[in-house]
């Protein structure tokens, strides 16, 4: 059982969160010289989700006693997907060309090779990290990182039924995917603030992002306008009704899926389509994306996107109480096939930038698209600009479709690396 935190009570934890979201925005927009000299250098985004982390670490907050993250991802991440691709320029998205896609596979194998290799790496010094038999197989474990770091939550249940891992020792799996991944998340939101000497580094061509972005802003600042109370409750009134329509959708299809065995089973390979999480992203995507062909679209100029932007922060604060600091070094072992895991994904990434000369953004987004799936993609993608929140969503429904396949051949390349090196 875990202990209980000092402010346990939802409506006292969301006012904290939304107290730390407030003084994150007040210091970052403050005169004072040593204020604009911190966040020249650390994001903002990164201290919205670091104040959480560390009230979570201290016991002052909880996640374990919180539903603040299950509603900002049921409610305020569908909303906030209607609302950023509202205004959506989705030629502008495909003339980005294939690099995007290109570095988003690059992400896949990067986890799919990283696991073997990490098994092969660790075994040197510890063989017994990477040991076990029958249903404590470390390999077994592993499994479900691969399906949480290519795919999302759907794919990683999927690799738990499939190699049938032992649950007592599931709980330190999730520690490391836990730490691992939000570990790399808080890298790559530092390296936004440095994105663009990182892009100088990789000799990157930035210039279709560029002209992306040029022309969402044109046409923003074109139709900006003071909005009117009546524009602001329609604006809520198209996100909300298209979580509403994303839920009862998502519902519908579920149930109507979980007839066929495929799907029904956790182990088969189409098991994430039984995920209701994976429709309702996909429905809310799809529900933005067709308002961008109406009127509607005209409401990025009474601030669709900056509510949107509002939602996705309350979420980022959310995620940022999961991670327990001081759970970091509990098991070093594990925590350390994690680590090179990671490398290895995030140093393949590095190389086929700088070989196709890919912007940060495309490294960072594609990694994000894997690792952290359709919860955290759209975060990394809006702190370069809220006009290509939509490349991280669509990134994001790939991993979700390669997920399953993606990691269980890597955790048949795993199976074969641990045979190798353990007696």
């Amino acid at each position: 059982m875990h202990p209980k935190p000092f402010f346990s009570s939802d409506k006292v934890v969301f006012g904290i969160l939304m107290l730390l979201l407030g003084f994150v925005f007040y210091t970052e927009a403050s005169k004072n010289a040593g204020w604009k000299k911190f966040y020249k250098y650390v994001p903002a985004l990164l201290i919205c989700y670091l104040l959480p982390a560390i009230l979570s670490s201290f016991g002052i907050i909880s996640d374990k006693y919180s539903e603040a993250y299950f509603i900002a991802s049921r409610f305020l991440l569908p909303a906030a997907l209607v609302l950023m691709t509202l205004s959506i320029d989705l030629k502008g998205v495909f003339n980005l060309g294939p690099k995007a896609l290109i570095m988003f596979f690059t992400g896949t194998v990067g986890i799919i090779i990283g696991g073997p290799l990490a098994i092969l790496l660790i075994s040197i010094f510890s063989p017994e990290t990477v040991g076990g038999a029958g249903p404590d197989a470390v390999w077994r474990g592993l499994s479900t990182l691969a399906g949480s770091w290519i795919g999302g939550g759907a794919n990683q249940a999927a690799m738990l039924e499939i190699f049938e891992y032992s649950q007592d020792k599931y709980g330190a799996m999730v520690l490391v995917d836990i730490v691992v991944a939000n570990l790399w998340m808080a890298i790559l939101l530092f390296g936004i603030g440095k994105s663009k000497k990182i892009d100088k580094k990789l000799n990157a061509d930035t210039s279709a992002i560029e002209r992306l972005k040029e022309r969402v802003s044109a046409f923003t600042d074109k139709i900006k306008r003071n909005p009117t109370l009546t524009e602001l409750m329609i604006i809520l009134a198209l996100a909300f009704g298209g979580v509403s329509l994303a839920h009862f959708g998502a519902g519908a299809i579920t149930d109507f899926l979980g007839q066929f065995a495929i799907v029904k089973n956790d182990d088969g390979a189409l098991s994430f389509l039984g995920s209701s999480f994976f429709w309702m992203i996909t429905i809310a995507t799809a529900f933005g994306i067709m308002l961008s062909y109406t009127k509607a679209k005209n409401y990025e100029g009474a601030g669709a996107s900056k509510i949107g932007s509002i939602f996705i922060y309350i979420l980022v604060a959310s995620i940022g109480m999961k991670m327990d600091l001081g759970k970091v070094l509990e098991n070093p072992g594990l925590l350390a096939v994690g680590l090179v895991w990671m490398a290895i994904h995030a140093g393949l990434l590095i190389l086929v930038a700088k070989l196709i000369r890919a912007p940060y953004f495309f490294l960072a987004v594609g990694s994000q698209a894997n690792v952290g799936g359709a919860a955290s993609a759209p975060i990394v993608a809006s702190a370069f600009h809220p006009s290509l929140t939509s490349v991280g969503v669509l990134l994001a429904v790939f991993g979700y479709v390669v997920g399953t396949y993606g990691a269980i051949l890597c955790t048949v390349l795993m199976e074969i690396a641990s045979k190798t090196v353990v007696p």
